[in-house]
């Protein structure tokens, strides 16, 4: 059971040269944030530089049978995390991420189980992080998560997220 006001143990680095296994790091994710075991999410894969879930609809049901738009900004908001969290651990770096902006488009009702993908926002957002971590010890990333319910997107949402120094 998680206290207020106590972080959640982190989830040790995977050993140098290997990426973390994504079903771990989804479990951990659930004892570290509670509702993540609540948002539906069947599965997490990785493709280059982007990060995906493939979630079912229903726990984030609206009144009107349609995906419900604070479930699913918090889901884009959590994966943009997560991708930065993984490309940290990846990197050797265990370091605390916190969204510092978002924003979301709204394009199309999310009628059924979809599917969320988060890459950077340009070809050269991870070289500048990498950058500017090295310089300054802490760094900003910015990121796109796309929702797609089969082949339409339905919702489209920028974030950027800071990667705080190390404590």
């Amino acid at each position: 059971m998680r206290e207020i006001g106590i972080p959640h143990p982190r989830l040790p680095l995977p050993a140098p040269g290997q990426e973390d296994d994504l079903d771990q790091f989804l479990s951990w994710l659930g004892e570290a944030i509670p509702m993540v075991t609540t948002l539906g999410i069947r599965e997490m894969t990785r493709e280059g530089d982007s990060l995906a879930w493939a979630l079912s609809l229903t726990p984030s049901l609206n009144d009107k049978g349609t995906g419900f738009g604070g479930a699913l900004v918090a889901q884009t908001t959590l994966l943009g995390w997560c991708w930065t969290t993984l490309w940290l651990r990846r990197h050797g770096l265990a370091r605390d991420v916190v969204v510092a902006e978002a924003t979301q488009r709204f394009l199309a009702p999310v009628t059924g189980d979809y599917h969320l993908v988060c890459m950077p926002a340009t070809e050269d957002a991870t070289a500048r992080l990498a950058e500017r971590l090295e310089l300054r010890d802490k760094g900003r990333i910015a990121l796109v998560q796309r929702l797609w319910c089969g082949d339409t997107l339905c919702l489209e949402a920028r974030g950027d997220y800071a990667v705080l120094p190390a404590s």
